[in-house]
């Protein structure tokens, strides 16, 4: 799989779980998943092998392994003149490298069952692989081979670019990813955010062979990587192999980057006119990061928000087909409220009044424990696999306060209070931005820009 284009609506869906779960799907095999969080927490290893930090979580009897050499910093490695460079290079990695070059190692990896692919996102990239157990051995030295000593073979590069090219051309042909473009393109402005994870046309139509062994070079430090691995593997064993591999990588001295977040000082209006049967509408408002202690009543609150406006504005008025509001799970966190609709002011100004009432209005505590057992159920199916599993890991351990977080979302959920859910509501659930592509005339700007 070549890079994912971050997409805010419906964030939590459709952003972070579907750029990873994407990253490791082609060979996500179903596991059962019956042993307490808890529990689960005591099967991680943490290991540090020449400053390489490798997290290791041991599944008894699994038949699969999956493996996440993650690179920190996202769209925050970036300049304006190398946006795009990271995920370029990834994406040529996994076309060959010296040992294994394409038609080996199409080879090797359809013989084993295995996958390798790769992804950024605003936070980090990273390289990742699936494999049996069986086949763990030789895959291992195929990831480490690519991840090590990539080829950028000239036909790699070409080929990587024209998909990345074509992915770029056409992310503005579908109204909803236009959507996107736009809210991106105003709410990254002068952040850390602002230069795009993917690039842009103009940089991947110019980056030579030697921007990406340059930039290679330059990322391969133990200090800006970080290793999961999931699987039924002994974390001993798999030292002597990253020390054999990996942890010959140059150590580096990288530090985490000054992060410069939204502004959500006041609201604001951007329209783009274009004609179509109805107007794409998304209204952001700010955030917690997952790993800050507001995220679980935010989640709540969110949450809430969501089945509130489908019932006024879908189900009640029928007004829009699918109204909804969600909330991402990046370090420089946002939520927001999406709807397409002919009526954008009548739909819009529901939405609005639904975020008044859970600020001015406390919720019951039947309504919190729903929405706890949602996220309990959600959770365990999300985490059936290895793949779901490292996922979450390195989610929570790049961004989230560290990875023994990933097993606390459920217990922090059924902490939350009705006076969480109204306090998260009226901090961050406001001076909403919105975003509208569509008909300029039909939207009344003083609807949208209450505070």
């Amino acid at each position: 799989m070549q890079s994912v284009i971050i997409r805010f609506t419906r964030v939590d869906r459709l952003t972070i779980v579907f750029l990873l779960l994407v990253l490791f799907q082609s060979a996500a095999f179903g596991q059962t998943a019956g042993t307490s969080l808890s529990a689960q927490a005591g099967l991680v290893t943490e290991l540090d092998v020449n400053g390489l930090k490798v997290i290791v979580k041991r599944r008894p009897g699994s038949a699969t392994v999956a493996a996440g050499l993650f690179i920190r910093g996202g769209a925050m490695n970036s300049t304006t003149q190398n946006a795009g460079l990271e995920s370029f290079m990834l994406s040529t990695a996994t076309e060959g490298s010296v040992k294994y070059p394409r038609e080996t190692l199409r080879r090797e990896i359809a013989r084993t069952g295995g996958n390798l692919s790769s992804g950024s996102n605003y936070d980090f990239s990273v390289l990742a692989l699936a494999s049996t157990l069986e086949d763990f051995d030789h895959s291992w030295e195929i990831f480490t081979d690519v991840a090590m000593n990539p080829a950028f073979a000239a036909n790699d590069v070409e080929l990587t670019r024209e998909k990345i090219l074509t992915a770029l051309r056409s992310s503005e042909d579908d109204p909803d990813g236009f959507l996107q473009v736009l809210v991106n393109r105003s709410l990254n402005a002068k952040t850390s955010y602002e230069n795009e994870p993917n690039g842009t046309i103009e940089n991947i139509a110019r980056f030579k062979t030697t921007d990406l062994r340059d930039y290679h070079k330059k990322t391969m430090e133990t200090s800006r990587l970080m290793l999961v691995i999931v699987g039924d593997l002994d974390a001993a064993v798999l030292k002597n192999k990253i020390t054999a591999t990996l942890g010959k990588l140059p150590r580096g001295a990288y530090k985490e980057p000054v992060v410069k977040g939204f502004d959500f000082s006041k609201p604001t209006l951007d329209i783009t006119a274009r004609d179509l049967p109805t107007n794409y509408i998304q209204g952001v408002f700010d955030a917690p990061s997952i790993k800050s202690s507001d995220y679980y009543a935010m989640r709540v609150a969110t949450t809430l928000l969501r089945e509130r406006v489908f019932e006024e504005v879908r189900t009640k008025r029928n007004l829009s087909y699918a109204p909804s509001a969600d909330m991402g799970t990046l370090s420089i966190n946002s939520g927001n409220i999406y709807v397409t609709a002919v009526d954008a002011n009548q739909s819009v100004s529901i939405m609005l009044n639904e975020i008044k009432e859970l600020q001015n209005i406390p919720v019951s505590e039947r309504d919190i424990s729903g929405v706890a057992g949602q996220f309990l159920t959600s959770y365990f199916i999300g985490q059936e696999t290895n793949a779901a599993q490292a996922a979450e890991i390195a989610r929570y351990e790049l961004v989230g306060g560290g990875w023994r977080n990933a097993f606390e979302f459920i217990n922090r959920v059924k902490q939350v209070t009705p006076a969480d859910v109204q306090r998260v509501s009226q901090k961050y659930m406001k001076n909403l931005r919105f975003v509208v592509l569509g008909k300029p005339a039909s939207i009344d700007r003083n609807i949208f820009l209450q505070n």
